[in-house]
């Protein structure tokens, strides 16, 4: 085995599910030396026809005990990594590298009463990983997820945020989730209509969670597209909730792989 081949393995395509014309989410069979904590993104690589590999980075959707690994996308127009991604089909190779990124885990925490969980768009997958894994219900008394995206069709992986407290081992902590769709471009029953950082300064959010956020006791997670994450900051910022340096515990985590 070479130098480069040390770095990653090849992993099996299990499924291609496509979500809109633009979103799919994709199963792939899992390496049983590849750890990852909840939160989490793997780099992702694919072979274009010049033969040369491509790399991107993507956060698990999966959780860290599930024997398969699955991956929340987009199609970029034109994008060099998605067009070819989008092309695979099952029983294709994906590659996966050996190691997992990211701070984006629970431990960037301390301390803290109430979890806010703030996805757009595809963003929403390291937070579905963290909401399979167990740790996060008995850390927390009160979870609320937040995913906006701009067409109601966008909001994925309803079927899965609706059974989590179907699951069994998740039962009596059911009552800790407040999920919190939010959809820009249409008015959608149910779901609250405008930008995060809208909604976060008109109180609109706070109301619809029935919780405030406050430096005591909210430790917030975000991601997103880089503009939400930065005008987010921003207004927590404010409120005195500080990110979250190794150095520094704080209340707010970002992912930044974008």
């Amino acid at each position: 085995m070479n130098a480069s081949a040390e770095k990653f393995t090849c992993q099996t395509l299990l499924t291609v599910t496509p979500l809109t014309s633009s979103l799919f989410s994709l199963r792939t069979t899992r390496d049983p030396g590849f750890r990852f904590r909840a939160g989490q993104f793997a780099r992702l690589g694919v072979t274009k026809a010049d033969g040369s590999t491509v790399w991107r980075a993507y956060s698990m959707v999966s959780s860290p005990h599930d024997e398969f690994l699955e991956f929340f996308s987009i199609v970029v127009p034109g994008g060099e990594f998605t067009s070819e991604l989008s092309r695979l089909s099952v029983g294709d190779t994906l590659m996966v590298e050996r190691q997992a990124f990211g701070f984006l885990t629970l431990d960037r925490f301390v301390d803290g009463r109430d979890l806010w969980l703030l996805a757009t768009g595809t963003g929403i997958a390291p937070f579905l990983s963290i909401l399979q894994d167990f740790e996060v219900w008995e850390c927390f008394e009160r979870i609320i997820l937040v995913y906006s995206v701009r067409e109601q069709k966008e909001l994925a992986y309803q079927d899965l945020i609706a059974e989590l407290g179907q699951r069994e081992y998740l039962a009596e902590h059911a009552h800790k989730l407040t999920y919190i769709p939010i959809v820009t471009r249409e008015t959608i029953e149910g779901a609250l209509r405008g930008r995060i950082t809208t909604l976060i300064e008109n109180g609109e959010l706070e109301q619809a969670a029935g919780v405030e956020l406050s430096p005591e006791h909210s430790r917030v997670m975000l991601c997103g597209n880089p503009q939400m994450i930065d005008d987010t900051r921003q207004l927590l910022k404010a409120r005195e909730l500080q990110l979250s340096l190794t150095r520094r515990p704080g209340q707010v985590a970002v992912e930044n792989y974008w």
